[in-house]
């Protein structure tokens, strides 16, 4: 039987302090909720009062139970008001040097059966524990925030926890409503070893100008789903708190270039660019504390015009294509068979543009017209699609065997197979078939794009058009310009994006560009927290559901993508970058060697043949 806890302490009344208390009044559990100061104690309460009020504003909390909730929390400045609590969590600044002086104090004031838990969310538990007498008796229990909300919680123990204790917090954790992981005591845990990395490289992204901010967290909210982009989640966490977990996780986890805080980081800190709850970081606040996003100098300008043909356009460019003005376009050519291409040339009929469909015969070409025909269709039965706009955007597509019909189209998205001896050997005779001035694009998700464009003799004209799948759904293209494309042609590209509905994101060529560069070394990462046999994937599944927000886990998306795919992606990436940490995991290489590719074959990281 798991202990009773009937009263509980909590030390430091932050922001993630003042939610743990929360989180204990509102399940019944009596809370000494304690600061160091009168001052820090009020700001203590005005921030549970604050978050109690919202909730019965949003009928997610009845006035009655609010006022219950309040009753149960004992306001005391001082630590010896918790001689008599069963467990006491510390929610103090991440200073190793604090909290084991802290610890040593609850060692002294609080009973002997008390259990004593720190929130770290990346410093050593074992280190905060060799400052008590007890230290079987301390743990780890590390709340998501907001922790009202966050269903996570992460549950470290040491090598010397007592497993009772272990067991004694993971029955709390369910009283509480919460999904705990319980793992051992390694820097950053679960949720920030996996986070933190994919934070910091997006910092660098920016640090460099490889994209903007608006571009980079974009990129990530809609091609990958996220709840917020890096950047915006940075200036929630606070760039002071990133730093401090990042430089812990450095030096506690192996020294990993990828987890030593980007130099950017540490001048913003220094700067007092805090993030939210300075009114300043990577983005401009309303006030301080305000999610309120204002406009800055950063701010994107809305100085595109629109194009020629009438579409409209979004005005969301760089600084460099906002100097051009994009050229007309009312007539598409779409090279390819595969899924991708006939998303794109359905996605290009449905806004109104004249589309060009080129395949390698016509049997493919009525497959493509079959699979279009197929997907509009259900358009129609989910009443997204009216059937005279189905009809009118079936009309709108010319079928073809031979690349000669695309001597008069404006703009051509090759999507062929990943291979660039085939996509060189395409676009060498795009050039000498269409008229100057056409923008050739490619829709390769790896490949340089540079070595593309240098097959022609206009590489001022080509650019990257990466959609993502499928692309009559998903929002996002990646605009990926070279060295040589041409301001015009990025203008253009993005006008047309704006036209089709979709956000363009604008990027270098490099590996990954925004979205792949991001996600798979944090899948990798995955991967090697798996081969360490530090967690399992169930858990570290739920931790990145349940603890940031991810629409999946690691290992969920991966047997989607495909491992294949995924470690194909991790290789490009790994020989551009010469990042030791991008290495492909081992275990990953293993299971594609064997043939376990995700969902496709039946097996991945799970077995999907007994489902």
């Amino acid at each position: 039987m798991a202990r009773e806890f009937t009263s509980v302490g909590v030390v430091g009344l932050g922001t993630m302090g003042a939610g743990i208390v929360e989180v204990f009044a509102r399940n019944g559990v009596d809370v000494v909720a304690v600061e160091i100061s009168d001052g820090a104690l009020e700001r203590g309460r005005a921030t549970l009062t604050g978050s109690t009020d919202r909730a019965v504003a949003k009928g997610k909390l009845a006035a009655a139970d609010r006022d219950a909730l309040l009753a149960r929390v004992d306001w005391q400045v001082g630590l010896d008001a918790l001689h008599a609590v069963d467990l006491v969590i510390e929610a103090v600044p991440e200073h190793l040097d604090l909290k084991q002086r802290i610890f040593a104090e609850l060692d002294r004031v609080c009973k002997p059966e008390a259990i004593l838990a720190t929130n770290t969310s990346s410093l050593s538990v074992t280190e905060i524990s060799v400052a008590t007498t007890r230290p079987n008796q301390v743990i780890g229990i590390h709340f998501f925030n907001p922790a009202p909300v966050m269903k996570l919680v992460e549950i470290v123990r040491t090598v010397v926890t007592s497993p009772e204790v272990v067991a004694d917090v993971e029955g709390l954790c369910e009283r509480l409503g919460k999904v705990d992981v319980t793992i051992s005591d390694r820097a950053g845990f679960i949720a920030n070893a996996l986070l933190f990395g994919y934070l910091n490289h997006a910092v660098s992204m920016f640090e460099s100008r490889y994209a903007t901010r608006e571009d980079i967290d974009a990129a990530m909210k809609l091609g990958c789903g996220l709840p917020m982009g890096p950047l915006a989640l940075m200036d929630l966490i606070g760039l002071d708190t990133a730093y401090e977990i990042l430089d812990t996780m450095y030096r506690r986890g192996g020294r990993d270039r990828r987890h030593a805080p980007v130099p950017l980081i540490k001048q913003m800190v220094t700067a007092g660019l805090l993030g939210r709850k300075s009114g300043r970081g990577f983005y401009t606040y309303e006030r301080p504390g305000s999610p309120v996003v204002v406009p800055d100098e950063q701010t994107p300008v809305d100085t595109e015009p629109a194009l020629a043909d009438g579409h409209a356009e979004s005005g969301t460019g760089s600084a460099r294509s906002e100097l051009a003005n994009p050229a007309a376009v009312t007539k598409i050519g779409v090279v390819g068979s595969g899924t991708m291409a006939t998303g794109i040339i359905e996605v290009f009929a449905k806004a109104r543009y004249e589309v060009v469909s080129v395949t390698r015969g016509a049997e493919k070409s009525a497959k493509v017209f079959e699979a279009v025909k197929t997907s509009l269709n259900k358009g129609v039965v989910r009443g997204k699609l009216s059937e005279t706009d189905r009809d009118a955007a079936l009309s709108r597509i010319t079928w073809s065997a031979t690349l000669e019909h695309l001597a008069d189209v404006d703009l051509v998205v090759e999507a062929v197979v990943e291979e660039l001896s085939v996509k060189k050997a395409l676009f060498a005779s795009l050039d000498e078939i269409c008229k100057p001035g056409v923008v050739l694009a490619t829709t390769t998700s790896s490949l340089p794009v540079i070595d593309v464009a240098m097959a022609t003799q206009r590489p001022a004209d080509v650019v990257g058009l990466h959609f993502f799948n499928p692309a009559p759904i998903m929002p996002l293209v990646e605009v990926v310009r070279t060295i040589r494309t041409s301001a015009e042609t990025t203008a253009t590209a993005k006008a047309v994006c704006a036209a089709l509905g979709k956000t363009g994101v604008v990027c270098g060529d490099r590996s990954g560009f925004v979205v792949n560069a991001l996600l798979f070394p944090y899948l990798n990462d995955a991967v090697r927290m798996l081969e360490a046999s530090y967690s399992t994937a169930d858990d570290i599944d739920h931790a990145m559901k349940l603890g940031c927000g991810y629409p999946m886990g690691p290992f969920e998306l991966l047997d989607v993508v495909g491992l294949d795919v995924a470690l194909a992606i991790q290789r490009e990436l790994y020989l551009e970058l010469r990042e030791p940490g991008f290495a492909p995991a081992p275990l990953l290489e293993h299971l594609v060697t064997a043939g376990y590719l995700g969902r496709k074959t039946g097996r991945g990281f799970r077995d999907h043949t007994r489902r």
